[in-house]
């Protein structure tokens, strides 16, 4: 128990509280369980042990932060390590990795029954074996999904510029001021194209290089290890995944066949959709539909994306071309806090059911949309607002 101890002083002394994500102010950290989910790489495991740095400073036996991945976790178990904890003043447990421990789900489980009053944080990367998780801890967990860098945030991280968040809502009532307000501390269109081929993740400064490297091995490790062992594929079939993947890549948005797909990549139609499903779940892609409401199993979608810009330039094996990372953007900054549909004959998407959107450059007309209410265009290349024709970088900023 003091080894563990040790290791979270030694860790929150090396945690920078320079930047603090904006997202821990969007958590409930009074809950009695809570579990955050995220894909590797966001800043997940900084954000717990910032949190405890925060609020019980370093040296404190009242809170304690285990990875689940330490090496101690082979010869002790949560249950046991809870325990302890607990009887010796314990009120605070924080369960970082937990995708990494065998029945994690049901030990944590014990854990609750047996000491209500012992607090529970959860985090991992593995968003399938969390979601299966989840539904053994759903009636008492909390859960909350943490995404990569917001343009907004990119610009914090990356360049030192400190902007405050807007809702949606804000930014399509208050376009002019919100965008004045950004323009008068940078010029935006001079980062956002760089935001997307390498803003996404808080880990490229730290090695540039191996940056796209890094996420193609993430992407390697949940189709190669993660969709064999918890979802059953026949690891035969993850290298006709990598193909789909970068088939999607060369062709996003994609407008989908499925039997076509199926053909080139040599499975069935129906597994070709199951995967997409897998491939959705575990925050590779996003999959949208033109009515939400009525999506079925095994309906396939009606469009396909790359679930952020970053990832499709590190997957693509030809040039990206830019309005295909437009709209991946698009999709990716509004699906965080809305519910996106594929708009059909209707704009380019639908969000929340009442807002239409056409994405595309400077040149972007109403066109496709004249005369439909809260219709906007989110067009690139602009700095401000011209009525209803929105800069597309301005909806990076709402988290």
């Amino acid at each position: 128990m003091d080894a563990l101890f040790e290791k979270q002083d030694a860790m929150l002394n090396a945690t920078s509280m320079d930047i603090v994500r904006s997202f821990m102010n969007h958590v409930n950290w009074d809950a009695p369980m809570l579990c955050i989910r995220g894909p590797r790489g966001v800043g997940k495991s900084t954000l717990l042990r910032q949190y405890i740095k925060q609020q019980y400073g370093v040296g404190k036996e009242e809170v304690l932060y285990c990875s689940l991945d330490f090496a101690y976790f082979t010869q002790h178990s949560i249950l046991e390590v809870a325990e302890k904890f607990y009887k010796h003043g314990g009120k605070l447990l924080v369960l970082d990795e937990a995708h990494k421990y065998e029945n994690w789900s049901r030990e944590v489980k014990e854990v609750a029954e047996i000491y209500p009053n012992l607090q529970i944080i959860l985090s991992g990367s593995s968003l399938l074996k969390l979601i299966d998780g989840d539904a053994d801890l759903s009636r008492r967990c909390r859960g909350y999904y943490m995404p990569g860098l917001s343009f907004r945030e990119y610009l914090q991280f990356y360049k030192g510029i400190n902007l405050p968040c807007h809702s949606l809502e804000e930014i399509l009532a208050n376009s002019k001021e919100i965008a004045a307000g950004v323009n008068a501390k940078c010029r935006p269109l001079q980062h956002f194209h760089e935001y997307l081929k390498f803003g996404y993740y808080p880990f490229y400064l730290k090695n540039p290089i191996d940056y796209y490297p890094l996420i193609e091995q993430i992407t390697n490790y949940v189709i190669d290890v993660e969709l064999p062992q918890l979802r059953k594929v026949n690891p035969v079939n993850c290298r006709k995944i990598k193909a789909l993947l970068n088939v999607l890549a060369q062709q996003v948005p994609f407008d989908v066949d499925i039997s076509k797909l199926a053909s080139m990549i040599e499975l069935q139609r129906n597994t070709v959709i199951e995967y997409l499903n897998y491939l959705d779940d575990a925050k590779l892609l996003n999959l949208l539909y033109s009515d939400i409401v009525s999506v079925k199993k095994m309906q396939k979608p009606d469009k396909i994306f790359l679930e952020n810009p970053n990832l499709l330039y590190a997957m693509a094996t030809t040039p990206v071309k830019i309005g295909t990372a437009r709209e991946c953007f698009a999709v990716n900054q509004l699906s965080y806090q809305h519910t996106v549909e594929y708009g059909k004959q209707q704009g380019d998407f639908k969000v929340d059911g009442k807002w239409i959107f056409e994405v595309g450059g400077d040149g972007k007309t109403f066109d496709q949309i004249a005369d439909l209410p809260d219709s906007f265009v989110l067009a690139d290349d602009i700095e401000s607002p011209r009525g209803n024709k929105l800069p597309l970088w301005m909806i990076g900023m709402m988290y």
